[in-house]
């Protein structure tokens, strides 16, 4: 029998309201409050103002109670007058006639006895952001500036602001900016001067391009008495003040070598400071003041290196991955000076993978000739890591510092060490990287070769490791006696291979194999061009069919393109080009050095990619143009082969297609199905 449809109903929570009569009954006992002077009259409304600002943070629509809510904002407990505040600003720019009803008691509250009502009242009157309302706010923000208590006028600081962005002209108009740069240099207290500062800077940098005045007034504030006005009470700042004034100093250009030392001996505690952010923007205040002074940096270096690696150890993770950012900055700029103290980036079991990461990368750019052992000895004890993307970091560090020429003969031994493992993950980074250890250093194939001879391919499902395997099987095919077989093996499955770096690489191996030891692999090679004619794969289909005419016109001509003497790569190409590093120092403390790219990278819309957001949180859209350029570069040419081949060259295909493509893969001469019937090179092949 079905349950009673009462009880099949999930009771509403006590939190929410069941429907608008709660609403309707929450404005009725806020009506009859209004007028009360009963005793414990405020706390009833207490409770029923938390019902109606709990309602109003999980989305529910309480605006209608907008009226009754400022009737009972007439009272002096500051509890009641903050959430009453918090509900007004929240619904004022959305209901900009309402907002209307707030002027008169935020304006009385703006005299009230109590300074902190006086800041709140006004606070909250700024934050209205309604544009027709900006006539109330000139004269509660002069008398606020104007006020006793330092509260008020910090809030009124930033009250010139938030007005400055609802209308620039009526805050250029009263005078403002004159009242902040007055309050700036005279104000006692502190957190004053910071807001006025905050504030001025960006009225004056946002009037810089259209007023000359403005322009003078921005250039002001780096001058001389002005920057050792604010240096020498910087002691009385709070951190976000003192980053503030830092981040000024920092743009100022002093006159001679005097008075940069002058400013970094007024800064020298700072960098003993407590707080990250305070000693990361001195540090950057003292490397680019000391760029032009080469000896002068390379001591700041040293200064900064304690500050740097006390801040790592002490704070919590998150601190210790942005200060590590920076550390990771400044030791690619000059890892000499901190290659004695790599034992700093070792990795503590306890830290989160992203710090494992940067302490990795770290430790690869600090090696040299007398630490290489240490550090290469610790790296391999995390190759066996239970956390397998670290064994991957740890495995690629180790073949970086290999490619720096450090200590060689024993890093190829310890890699080698890593194939007996017998881990996938470890099997796939290491092959990776002996294929780049044996292009920088062939005289090392022989000892690896043997190594990696003895693998199974079956074994190597990972694209790129099984890409790096059969390039050593086609570069090395004359050492290796299997290859031709192992390379027959693959193709045999080649619809079963999704990598088309895979598919290439067979490719290219093949035709190596096949001049170095044509009966074994002519058959082989046969059946490769025809599946990679046949491939649904663009750049698969071009290669195997450039390959097969290549091989039509001249053998040897096919293997001075395909397999030439090769030299020995001497430098592997950096993923960061140098204009991008100095970039990326010039912007030291802040996000371009953890995202490790200039800022234009991640603000500039047109850097941002086919993706951007919406107006609407969430909201993920494409572009009309990024959208048709997707799919474009998705269309596959259908009739490619038409605009390669002659029209002479037309042949019937007898190899299926992947997609049913009209790719036709040309009939090679046999006894029995794609082989191919070409003279073997008469160059030697040993």
């Amino acid at each position: 029998m079905a349950p009673p449809a009462h009880q099949s109903q999930r009771s509403p929570s006590p939190s929410q309201p069941s429907g608008r009569s709660e609403v309707s009954d929450l404005k009725l006992q806020l009506r009859q409050l209004a007028g009360s002077r009963a005793p414990g009259t405020d706390d009833s409304k207490r409770e029923l103002f938390k019902k109606v600002i709990s309602y109003m943070t999980i989305g529910i629509d309480v605006s209608s109670l907008f009226s009754e809510m400022v009737m009972c904002s007439a009272t002096s407990d500051i509890v009641l007058k903050k959430m009453c505040y918090l509900y007004v600003s929240n619904y004022a720019k959305s209901n900009p006639d309402l907002a209307l009803l707030t002027i008169n008691f935020l304006q009385k509250d703006c005299k009230d006895e109590d300074p902190m009502i006086r800041g709140l009242a006004l606070r909250s009157l700024c934050s209205l952001r309604v544009a027709n309302l900006v006539e109330y706010l000139v004269g509660p923000l002069g008398s606020g500036l104007r006020d006793g208590s330092s509260y008020v006028r910090m809030v009124a600081a930033i009250g010139v602001l938030k007005l400055y962005h609802i209308s620039a002209t009526t805050c250029i108009d009263a005078d403002f900016p004159a009242m902040l740069k007055h309050l700036m240099l005279n104000d006692p207290d502190t957190q004053v001067v910071a807001n006025c500062l905050t504030a001025l800077q960006e009225i004056w940098s946002s009037e810089a391009s259209t007023s000359e005045d403005a322009s003078r007034e921005r250039d002001a504030l780096l001058s001389k008495p002005v920057i050792y006005y604010l240096l020498n009470r910087i002691k009385e700042f709070s951190e976000w003040a003192q980053c503030l004034v830092l981040e000024l100093v920092a743009k100022y250009i002093p006159s001679d070598s005097n008075e940069i030392f002058d400013v970094m001996n007024l800064l020298e505690d700072r960098l003993q400071h407590a707080n990250g952010a305070v000693v990361l923007a001195t540090i950057k205040l003292f490397l680019q003041l000391t760029l032009s002074m080469t000896d002068v940096h390379q001591q700041v270096y040293e200064r900064i290196k304690a500050p740097l690696l006390t801040l790592v150890s002490t704070g919590s993770q998150e601190q210790s991955y942005a200060v590590l950012s920076h550390l990771h900055l400044l030791v690619m700029r000059a890892p000499m000076l901190f290659s004695s103290d790599y034992k700093h980036f070792y990795c503590h079991y306890n830290e989160p993978s992203y710090v494992k990461k940067l302490k990795l990368e770290m430790l690869t750019a600090v090696a040299n000739e007398n630490n290489t052992y240490e550090i290469v000895t610790e790296l391999c004890e995390y190759a066996a890591n239970v956390d397998i993307p670290i064994a991957r970091e740890s495995i690629r560090a180790v073949g970086k510092i290999a490619l720096q020429q450090y200590d060689v003969n024993a890093i190829v031994d310890r890699l080698l060490q890593f194939l007996e493992m017998e881990k996938d993950h470890v099997t796939a980074e290491t092959l990776v990287l002996i294929k780049d250890l044996l292009r920088k250093y062939p005289q090392w194939s022989h000892d690896c070769i043997a190594v990696v001879g003895n693998i199974s391919s079956k074994n190597v499902q990972e694209p790129k490791a099984k890409a790096a395997l059969i390039w050593m099987l086609g570069e090395y095919a004359q050492d290796m006696a299997d290859a031709p077989y192992i390379l027959e093996s693959l193709i045999e499955n080649w619809e079963e291979e999704d990598s088309a770096e895979v598919r290439l690489h067979l490719l290219t191996a093949a035709m190596k194999c096949f001049f170095r030891r044509p009966p074994e692999t002519q058959k082989a090679l046969g059946a490769a061009l025809a599946a990679g004619i046949a491939d649904f794969h663009q750049d698969v289909h071009d290669r195997a069919l450039f390959y097969y005419r290549l091989l039509q016109y001249n053998v040897s001509v096919a293997e001075r393109v395909v397999n030439p003497p090769k030299q020995a790569v001497s430098v592997f190409a950096d993923t960061q080009s140098s204009e991008v590093k100095d970039r990326i120092f010039d912007e030291f403390n802040s996000l371009s050095v953890i995202y490790q790219k200039p800022s234009y990278m991640f603000i500039d819309k047109e850097h941002r990619g086919p993706f951007e957001f919406s107006d609407e949180l969430g909201n993920m859209s494409i572009g009309a143009e990024a959208a048709d350029n997707v799919v474009l570069a998705q269309r596959v040419e259908e009739n490619d082969k038409d605009l390669l081949l002659s029209t002479s060259e037309k042949e019937e295909s007898g190899a299926p297609s992947h997609n049913g493509s009209a790719y036709n893969a040309p009939l090679y001469e046999g006894s029995s199905g794609p082989l191919v019937t070409l003279n073997a090179p008469k160059c030697s092949t040993g």
